[in-house]
This record gives structure tokens, C-alpha cells and sequence, in this order.
């Protein structure tokens, strides 16, 4: 499983900007099942996205593909962590170690 931090680069106008094509590149990977759950930080600095996938290599493809990186907004910190336990609704996404 991997935490995404996004961290905007640029002034929040700029993102609002770019907010309905971050969107829908948000909905195309809950349907494609990478994304579980995302949403803004607070302050709004940027934002946190939960992801699974097979490796690092994956996260860096999906977050190169945001709008908000592509139009120059925002960085991504990629974490990798191993999910051993999880609340029973997340039970699919759970890791053996």
C-alpha cells in the first residue's frame, strides 16, 4: 500500500484551475481500484492519497499522470508501507508480511 502526499508548488488559484481535470484523473483510479481514499490536507497545502499497487514503479507512473504535476502545481512524496492490519472494510487490502 502507498500514502501519496501531494504538496502544492504553485498559489491555490493556479490548482483551482486545474482542480476538474485532478478530479476526474482522481476517478479513473478509483475505478481502475488504485486509489481507496484521497482527499485535502488541512491547511490546504495539498493533499493525501491511499493507494495499492504492484511496486514504486506504479506510483511514480500514476502521479506523473495528475494533471496537477503535469501542469506544474504540485510534488508528490511516495511512502510505501505494509498495511498488516486494517480496519475489517479494508480487510482486501491487507498485507502478510
Amino acid at each position: 500500500m502507498f500514502v501519496l502526499e501531494l504538496t502544492y508548488t504553485q498559489p491555490i488559484e493556479r490548482v483551482e484551475e486545474l482542480l476538474d481535470a485532478h478530479v476526474a484523473w482522481l476517478d479513473a483510479g478509483y475505478a481502475a481500484g488504485t486509489l481507496i481514499a484521497s482527499g485535502r490536507k488541512n491547511p490546504r497545502d495539498g493533499g493525501v492519497l491511499l493507494a495499492v499497487g504492484a511496486d514504486r514503479q506504479e506510483m511514480e507512473r500514476l502521479t506523473a499522470a495528475d494533471p496537477f504535476v503535469t501542469g506544474g502545481v504540485c510534488a508528490y512524496r511516495i511512502t510505501e508501507f505494509t498495511a498488516t492490519r486494517t480496519a475489517p472494510a479494508l480487510e482486501p487490502y491487507r498485507e502478510q508480511i
